[in-house]
């Protein structure tokens, strides 16, 4: 047994269980704990063996079925493995093999006795070896799922916490003094994978005057750290590969290929693309890679890759497809780029139903859906595309992003996406396209935390180039972002005149969903300038466009613009003490917000609703506090928290 055994006691309890757990007459107690490679299956298998030893009178057997070989245990083998170990002599192992099962089963019934079968490779190896009833137990190990097995409880064993991962580290190193910093940086390059902690472990161990801070640092640029997992015999990549070779050829190839995505996780239809199969194909290999551990069931139909294991696909492409990679790196980000770009268009005035070579977005809610699933490939490929200069899917991509954004305000990455946007146009000598993004990102600078003086460099770069170009919409745009950047910076007076010139322009051009934008900011200048009745009309009028539908705006912004306009209307008959009116308004707005992403204006009106209400007001500022941290303002939250 490994003495420095760390973690797992919630998982021990399980096993334990085991021994008092009931069963149908006829079948025994079975518990299966499936888990990838490096997992540390066997080791817990063994420990959770010895720590059960005293409930089992009649001994304990433990036999390795060599499941993930080249050459598993044959069924007749492991019979006679198993009834040598119960005590029957060669000349009394029958022959045949259903009768040596027939003696198995009667032996296990009659006496009390813990089986371990680590290392299974199918339920047909396995089902032969279980028992029919009694008190005896059997614990089978394996990276399979086995779900063709009946009437057994199932463990699925994960990574360890990164808590559980330093204390193994720190047993296996038996006492060596390591810098505590570079101690949780080592345990953190493992992946919670108890064998490559091990293999960490035992090579600062056997190297006394390594410094573990280097290694760390040798583990962290991610090109060479599989290499770096490696002790005398001990390889990650060794343990990896033994479930690489149970695939097929052509899950084999999904798997390689999936090392190019960008994200942590994807759906099927990725992996369809980067695999180069038909989609259904692309499920089944899904389903083979789950099955053996090589990637993890994220839920909702997402996969994801175990660090260590994303390395170590990355290796074997490298090594049987070196020269078709970069053709999957660029067919990944091609389809990633046109999805997005499709995906975003579903929210922009004027596209109906964009691209019907995307069918797999069929509607605005799968393509929101996707846009936030995928966000993590589709930027990368953002990025790729943009470092090799292929400025036009990129520019398309950053403008397609526009109205989707407001949707998804406080996301991390918009600065990224319109800067992008901005430096594609600059490259392609457009500019336009140039004010179009600058304008954006004023918008991304006006989303709190605001910085209006940001915004302000943004619109007057964007102004000029509009105008030296006569683009009247982008002219309107850079009116309206410096309206808003000057009432952030109290200057309502002024923000009220730019509001006013960027209304008459969007009226003008007849770009319905850019003039109610502008009518809300008017009533936000009047509201700033305590002119709360005006501001009130001006919201209701604004209410009363996004309500017409012979209005032409488009759906979408319509349905996204009602809430945010009754929140303001309900803010607005708060301040004139119309209390009733006001809980009706925003309690209606705060409903609709349910359906968009967490927003500032959504907190505001909760908390808005917790100060009217009162006595009953706490659930709405419990509410407004935990959405004001979700956005990331802890200040306000904090503030909210105090109110309750």
């Amino acid at each position: 047994m490994v003495a420095d055994f760390t973690g797992r006691s919630r998982e021990l309890i399980w096993v334990s269980d085991l021994v008092y757990a009931e069963s149908a007459p006829g079948v025994g107690v079975v518990g299966l704990v499936t888990g990838s490679a490096g997992l540390g299956k066997t080791t817990f298998a063994v420990r959770a063996a010895h720590a059960l030893l005293p409930s089992f009178p009649d001994g304990a057997v433990f036999l390795d079925l060599f499941g993930i070989s080249q050459r598993p245990l044959p069924v007749p083998d492991a019979l006679r493995a198993l009834l040598r170990a119960l005590g029957v002599p060669d000349q009394r192992i029958p022959p045949d093999v259903h009768e040596r099962a027939s003696l198995y089963r009667s032996l296990m019934r009659d006496r009390r006795v813990l089986v371990v079968l680590d290392n299974a490779g199918s339920e047909e190896q396995v089902r032969p070896l279980l028992p029919g009833g009694g008190t005896s137990r059997v614990l089978v190990t394996t990276r399979r799922l086995l779900a063709g097995l009946e009437g057994v409880r199932r463990l699925a064993l994960g990574p360890l916490g990164p808590a559980e991962s330093t204390n193994l580290l720190a047993g296996i190193l038996n006492g060596r003094a390591v810098d505590g910093a570079a101690l949780t940086r080592l345990a953190e390059s493992c992946g919670g994978l108890p064998l490559a902690l091990r293999i960490i472990g035992n090579r600062l161990l056997s190297r006394p005057d390594w410094d573990a801070a280097e290694l760390a640092a040798r583990l962290a640029p991610e090109e060479h750290r599989l290499d770096q997992f490696r002790a005398g015999d001990l390889r990650i990549a060794a343990a990896f590969m033994m479930s690489y070779e149970q695939l097929t050829p052509s899950a084999r190839q999904v798997f390689r290929r999936l090392a190019v995505l960008p994200g942590r996780d994807f759906g099927a239809e990725l992996a369809s693309v980067a695999g180069g199969l038909p989609l259904g194909d692309a499920w089944e290999a899904l389903d083979d890679l789950v099955d053996l551990g090589l990637l993890q069931d994220a839920g909702a139909g997402r996969y994801r890759f175990h660090d260590l294991v994303r390395l170590f696909a990355r290796d074997r492409l490298q090594a049987e497809e070196g020269d078709a990679a970069a053709a999957v790196r660029e067919r990944v980000t091609v389809w990633l780029l046109r999805t997005a770009t499709a995906a975003g268009r579903w929210f922009e005035p004027g596209y109906g139903r964009p691209d019907p070579d995307v069918p797999a977005l069929g509607s605005t809610e799968e393509a929101e859906d996707w846009l936030r699933a995928d966000v993590e490939n589709w930027l990368g490929a953002l990025r790729s595309a943009s470092a090799a200069g292929r400025h036009r899917p990129v520019l398309d991509c950053a403008e397609s992003m526009h109205w989707f954004s407001d949707r998804w305000a406080h996301a991390p990455h918009w600065r990224e996406v319109f800067s992008l946007g901005a430096e594609a146009a600059v490259a392609l000598a457009d500019p336009v396209q140039q004010a179009t993004q600058l304008n954006y990102l004023a918008w991304v600078h006006w989303v709190p935390p605001s910085d209006p003086e940001a915004m302000l460099r943004c619109t007057a770069r964007a102004l000029e180039l509009a105008e030296r170009s006569g683009a009247a919409q982008q002219v309107a745009a850079a009116h309206d972002y410096t309206s808003r950047a000057l009432l952030e910076l109290d200057r309502p007076d002024e923000a009220a005149a730019s509001a006013a010139v960027a209304a008459g322009m969007f009226q003008a051009a007849g770009d319905i969903d850019a003039y109610v934008q502008t009518l809300s900011q008017i009533g936000h200048c009047r509201r700033k300038q305590g002119r709360t009745a005006e501001a009130l009309r001006q919201y209701r009028g604004t209410l009363d466009l996004i309500g017409d539908g012979s209005s032409g705006m488009t759906p979408t912004i319509a349905a996204q613009c009602r809430p945010y306009a009754l929140a303001r209307i309900g803010q607005c008959l708060a301040d004139l003490d119309r209390r009733v009116e006001a809980v009706a308004a925003l309690t209606e707005a705060v409903e609709l917000m349910e359906k968009l992403q967490p927003n500032f204006r959504q907190a505001e009106a909760l908390e808005t609703l917790g100060a009217l209400l009162e006595d009953d007001g706490r659930p709405y500022y419990e509410r407004a506090a935990r959405t004001y941290r979700e956005i990331g303002d802890e200040a306000a939250g904090r503030r909210c928290e105090a109110a309750t």
